[in-house]
């Protein structure tokens, strides 16, 4: 892609120019993989300061947290806005950079957040969480083996505020490391309904789930192995508990979970999961027509959409798939 490309080599010159973030709303939230597969984010609701170890698989990770505690998997909501805006750029072939220029106020909509005094206030606290959180891996992001440390952020400022001390807009500079996941697409799709999860081992069954079971029919993973992945500190009865309430509320989105003989989390994609290269398959050119017919639209999110309606709704067998989705678009466009 153009923007890929132009990115690039911005990234290689070391020249960092900004990227301004619009129509937010229209982004398909987007996550990297590394950080769906390995526990980067704490699960804790307070301050968490440990440092904390991880291997698996030949995958290695330090987390080292500042002093105002290790980066959320709430904070990490900046970080799937961030990609979102920037997979949907590519997407549409635009220039792109990791450094971000946006408005704190679509920012907090976005991921459903408050946008009331102390709003903002949580918002400059995740930003010094991600920045002070110091990342030391030899997890492959872009096809680079990063050996070295770096904070998930590379840098934050707050460009104004307002007279009540709200600020209007801020500028991110993502990692080259995240950024390099972004530019070679290592990404997912998530829910919408992801930021409407508010408890953190929710969020992050969910991660592991849209990674592993992804392509699959079903994911089976034992307890013990699923508590290593979430990093979850709490003793194996108190976890397998929170996941059997988990299995009673059924909330999940996208999955099923259910409890199997050996002590294992069984996960399944309900009908309305399909992934890039299912389902009905369209012409370029059709994708073409809906480009003159919602300019600026991402067609590749409206394409996933339509395809998990068509799942949805029970997958009927399309005479025309290209017909059918043009249908439905001008629908949506009414």
């Amino acid at each position: 892609m153009a923007g890929s490309s132009q990115a690039s080599a911005l990234a290689g010159t070391g020249l960092v120019q900004d990227f301004f973030v619009c129509d937010f709303f229209a982004a398909v939230p987007k996550h990297d993989l590394a950080s769906m597969e390995h526990p980067i984010f704490s699960l804790s609701t307070r301050p968490d300061r440990r440092v904390v170890s991880y291997e698996h698989n030949g995958a290695t990770l330090t987390v080292t947290p500042s002093v105002k505690g290790r980066a959320t998997i709430f904070d990490a909501d900046i970080l799937i806005f961030c990609i979102s805006q920037l997979m949907a750029a590519l997407n549409q072939g635009r220039a792109v950079s990791r450094r971000l220029s946006l408005t704190a106020h679509d920012l907090l909509q976005a991921t459903q957040r408050e946008t009331s005094g102390d709003g903002y206030k949580r918002l400059r606290d995740a930003f010094e969480r991600l920045a002070g959180t110091r990342i030391t891996t030899n997890i492959v992001t872009g096809g680079q083996d990063i050996t070295h440390g770096f904070g998930l952020i590379e840098a934050w400022e707050i460009v104004r505020k307002t007279r009540a001390g709200r600020m209007i807009s801020v500028t991110i500079t993502l990692s080259e490391w995240l950024f390099n996941a972004v530019l070679s697409r290592s990404v997912l799709t998530l829910s919408r309904d992801y930021f409407r999860m508010r408890k953190p081992l929710e969020r992050r069954i969910y991660e592991l789930a849209r990674k592993h079971c992804g392509r699959q029919a079903e994911w089976s993973v034992s307890v013990v192995t699923l508590a290593k992945k979430t990093g979850s500190t709490s003793p194996t009865r108190v976890f397998r508990a929170m996941l059997r309430e988990m299995i009673r509320e059924n909330r999940l989105p996208d999955y099923l979970l259910s409890e199997e003989p050996g002590d294992i989390l069984r996960v399944i994609p309900r009908a309305s999961v399909i992934e890039p290269g299912e389902g009905p398959h369209l012409r370029p050119e059709t994708l073409d027509q809906v480009r003159a017919l919602m300019p600026g639209a991402d067609v590749h999110a409206l394409q996933a959409e339509w395809r998990g309606w068509w799942a949805a709704t029970g997958r009927a067998r399309l005479r025309s798939a290209d017909r059918a989705f043009l249908g439905w678009v001008r629908t949506k466009g009414a």
